[in-house]
């Protein structure tokens, strides 16, 4: 995170200042996926960026539930920092302001437990192999007890000024639908570097449940808001470049991909079974995440298809960003920042160990039993403690947190009934 100099903060503050700014929120996501977030008046920003603000270790054990899951390292002794990085600053209207924050220690180094420090380095990883990525989210979610009667994928007018809103909000918004369950839509956002497309998701749920509460209306970006309803995902696109080059088209590969193109979607599907805790590991995940209800259930890939963990995106006329490809399993319980950190790992360790592309599946794969099924949350949960794989991704630091956390709700809320578990954690994310 750049550090800002004097005139640089003093022009934040005119900005502020002119805008009737009376609030700024500053927010880390916590790797339950929950975002937490400090508030100061526009005249502490310069300290916000600067110092930081003092949040206790606890903050990244914080559970769904709101308890804390201390570790031998986290516990009630020590105090860190959350620092704003108003290079991102966004100004929201009614008076707020947003800037994601990373966290550091009290001597102002960078924790080890930010997650998004996490992506930045490896950013900086694929950067050292001359590799540039871009990604972009497809995000999920159900507006409550709105709507009397929803046609799947219909035209839905009465939602129209809530859409509308939505679109106007200045966020990188490419398209708007409902989706196929009842008050559920999808949005994405266009592509943009790993750490500010993982902001722009961080601010686009925000916003989302914002501009929901002025219509009256209330949002769920849970994984299964409802028993027997649709679950909300939270898809990840990414693209990968070399020198310009893009790898995954020109090449001489199926569907054009060339060999790092091919040995980058080796890693992500080889690497899934170990790591897939990061992208569906919540209590709920394990609900959504079941076969033929395109969740992308089965370790596998294929070019379009939906029912694939990974889904190919060739480069063609109809796909105007270039070919990409897509994690179907991750879920809106997800830490944005964590789930591209560890999907762009695992493609970065594809390339760098050549893994050979693995056979493409061209039919559901729930029809082929020699398909595997991605885990189910716990015993996803022991494959990531055991995988270091996962541990060199995230760090020590971030894995023993997550585990912490995730064993909380699967130890607490494992053997719940569903219905319970929807209505308990529908508005948690």
């Amino acid at each position: 995170m750049r550090q800002l100099d004097d005139a640089q903060l003093a022009a934040v503050e005119r900005r502020l200042a002119d805008a009737g700014c009376r609030l700024l929120a500053g927010t880390v996501v916590d790797p339950a996926g929950v975002t937490r977030a400090k508030f100061v008046p526009p005249h502490r920003a310069r300290d916000f960026h600067r110092a930081g603000l003092g949040a206790s270790p606890s903050w990244h054990v914080f559970c769904i539930d709101n308890a804390i899951a201390f570790t031998p390292d986290l516990g009630v002794v020590g105090d860190l920092r959350l620092r704003a990085d108003l290079d991102a600053l966004r100004l929201l209207g009614d008076g707020l302001a947003w800037a994601p924050a990373e966290v550091s220690t009290q001597d102002g180094e960078p924790s080890g437990l930010c997650a998004r420090k996490a992506l930045r380095e490896v950013e900086n990883a694929l950067a050292d192999h001359g590799i540039v990525a871009r990604a972009g989210c497809e995000l999920e979610f159900v507006v409550t007890d709105a709507f009397p009667h929803w046609n799947a994928y219909g035209l839905n007018l009465a939602a129209e000024p809530f859409l509308a809103d939505l679109a106007d909000a200045g966020l990188p918004v490419e398209q708007i639908h409902s989706e196929y369950g009842d008050g559920q839509f999808e949005f994405s956002l266009a592509p943009a570097s790993p750490v500010e497309a993982a902001d722009e998701v961080v601010l686009a749920r925000l916003l989302t449940s914002r501009i929901a509460r002025r219509h009256g209306l209330s949002v769920s970006f849970s994984p299964l808001p409802y028993a027997g309803g649709s679950g909300n995902g939270a898809h990840l696109h990414v693209s990968l470049a070399r020198d310009g080059v893009p790898l995954l088209s020109g090449g001489d590969g199926p569907h054009g991909l060339t060999a790092d193109g091919g040995a980058a979607i080796a890693g992500i599907v080889n690497g899934l079974p170990e790591t897939v805790a990061v992208f569906a590991g919540s209590v709920l995940s394990g609900h959504r995440l079941q076969p033929d209800t395109w969740s992308g259930a089965h370790a596998c890939w294929g070019w379009e298809n939906r029912e694939a963990a990974v889904r190919f995106c060739a480069a063609t006329a109809g796909n105007p960003h270039g070919a990409s490809v897509e994690l179907k399993c991750v879920d809106p319980s997800a830490n944005p920042y964590l789930a591209l950190a560890t999907l762009l790992g695992l493609a970065l360790d594809g390339i760098t160990r050549r893994l050979p592309l693995p056979r493409e599946v061209t039919r559901n794969p729930s029809e082929l039993p020699e398909v595997p099924r991605l885990p189910d949350p716990a015993t996803a949960l022991d494959a990531f403690v055991a995988s270091p794989l996962a541990r060199r991704l995230l760090g020590p630091e971030i894995a023993s947190a997550l585990t912490a956390v995730r064993r909380h709700e699967l130890d607490t809320y494992g053997k719940a009934e569903i219905d319970v578990l929807t209505g308990k954690f529908r508005f948690t994310w």
